[in-house]
């Protein structure tokens, strides 16, 4: 699937259910910031960038690998600074974006943990970290056997391993909420949404939000 054709899935109707369900459990996780600089880690074509660009006083950034992505994203978004680098070595220095932001592109990275801390460590304020949930249907549909469609390869974790990565870095206030919990996207799905709390943990997509801490010796 070329940058075009993944970003116009957002357009049909279940690519965006998910993809505003997803944006506002990201949203809500960074406790919905009025103004900063804010880090879009794997920010992939700009579909969640742009959105979150959107807020008037935000200063936002988005990093990938993907050239071909950056280029896309580029074309959609003249406003956003988009910057080709690595998550497991983000090259920015300890505390520069007052928020953090990833939605499930850790999913596809060599070492997850490795770029949780890495995103943890760039945060000045709180950070909003997105993954697929192991304990959900999604997972069931699109993540056995290797996954299929556009989850072929991706990372499925349960909420405890999800958590246990934060164990040790500076951070606080430790929240994981989920989202897409019928994962067809049908109207009876989305009524359903809105009746299931999102501290449970069984959706496809779960978010863990926190703040960051400031070690002793390091104010």
């Amino acid at each position: 699937m070329n940058p075009t054709e993944y970003d116009a899935w957002y357009d049909s109707p279940r690519g965006r259910w998910i993809g505003q369900a997803e944006y506002r459990l990201m949203w809500s996780g960074l406790g919905c910031p009025a103004a900063g600089q804010l880090l879009d880690v794997g920010c992939g074509t700009g579909w969640f960038t742009r959105r979150l660009a959107a807020q008037s006083r935000l200063q936002v950034t988005g990093i990938d690998l993907d050239a071909e992505s950056l280029a896309f994203a580029r074309s959609q978004d003249p406003v956003s600074t988009y910057r080709q680098a690595d998550a497991l070595a983000l090259p920015f220095v300890d505390a520069s974006f007052d928020h953090v932001v990833s939605m499930a592109a850790l999913c596809f990275t060599a070492d997850w943990r490795q770029a949780v801390s890495e995103m943890v460590r760039v945060t000045r304020q709180r950070f909003a970290i997105g993954l697929l949930n192991r304990h959900s249907l999604l997972w069931i549909d699109k993540g056995r056997l290797g996954g299929s469609g556009a989850y072929r390869g991706a990372l499925w974790l349960s909420p405890a391993e999800f958590r246990q990565a934060f164990s040790g870095l500076s951070v606080a206030n430790l929240c994981l909420q989920s989202a897409v919990y019928f994962p067809s996207g049908r109207w009876p799905a989305r009524l359903m949404e809105q009746l299931i709390p999102g501290g449970l943990p069984l959706g496809g997509f779960m978010v863990v939000s926190g703040s960051k801490t400031v070690r002793a010796g390091h104010a």
